[in-house]
């Protein structure tokens, strides 16, 4: 195994550029993963890896066979803290190869279908937040529309804590979420404050059903809420008329799910 204790080193500036750069990680496909759950988490999740960088003195994990086709690269305990995010606490940084997310490879049952949408999300920290609630109900997809962020940028993966690895996930542009949405046959729910809209634990999610949540801001565009969606609120007892967007989106997935089951 490779030993590497310089800042200088190519390995260490690549590595930097990934974590720190949307645009080379987006040329190069690739994106970072920190910490040993996490990185077992994406193997599990087909995700292919690239390089492991192993802090000094752990080599022994990666003599685990679910490495075994990596490539391993032991960096000096000093050194690899400056590359951390969870100081003192991670013992391995690596590199995977993104997947592709086009809405045409999702897989979807062909009955009671349940889909989590998120249009425009901007906030790293929300999509990952989003994600573990996706995964904590159990939803059978993901699709983000028009996203404003990076899926990979770091602090999605961190925030996630390894859904990003479990939840299948799609991005698309409206058109093509509403067309797809169509052609699956899946009745959408739209999070929205409209005098149309109906309280959310009146509605039937029991066939395939799609709950779309918008940002904490304006919540869904105006250009969504044209589509054909039924528009759902979730009543407010207080003196604040917004929820944070993974809260709400969680009250609205337990209402299905409990329905579901």
């Amino acid at each position: 195994m490779q030993f590497i204790s310089s800042p200088q080193n190519g390995h260490i500036k690549e590595l930097k550029t990934f974590q720190e750069k949307a645009k080379k990680r987006k040329q190069e496909q690739v994106f970072c993963i920190e910490g040993e759950k996490e990185l077992r988490h994406a193997l599990a999740g087909g995700f292919q890896l690239k390089t492991i960088f192993v802090k000094e003195g752990n080599s022994t994990i990666v003599n685990d066979d679910v490495f075994a086709d990596c490539e391993c690269i032991e960096v000096n305990a000093a050194l690899f803290e400056t590359l951390c995010y969870r100081k003192n606490t991670s013992k391995l940084i690596g590199v995977a190869h993104m997947k592709e997310h086009q809405l045409d490879q999702l897989e979807l049952p062909e009955k009671n279908a349940f889909v989590l949408i998120a249009e425009a999300p901007e906030k790293p920290g929300n999509i990952g937040a989003l994600l573990r609630t996706a995964d904590a109900i159990g939803v059978d997809a993901m699709l983000l529309v028009n996203p404003r962020t990076d899926l990979y940028n770091p602090n999605v993966v961190r925030s996630s804590v390894g859904c990003l690895f479990n939840v299948p996930i799609g991005i698309a542009t409206i058109d093509e979420t509403i067309s797809f949405l169509e052609q699956k046959e899946i009745t959408t729910f739209s999070a929205a404050l409209s005098e149309e809209a109906k309280i959310y634990t009146t509605q039937d999610f029991t066939g395939n059903t799609a709950i779309a949540v918008g940002t904490e801001d304006i919540g869904l565009s105006t250009e969504w809420l044209a589509q054909k969606t039924t528009q759902i609120y979730i009543p407010m007892a207080g003196q604040n008329d917004s929820l944070n967007v993974s809260v709400a989106a969680g009250i609205l997935l337990a209402e299905a799910r409990r329905q579901r089951n």
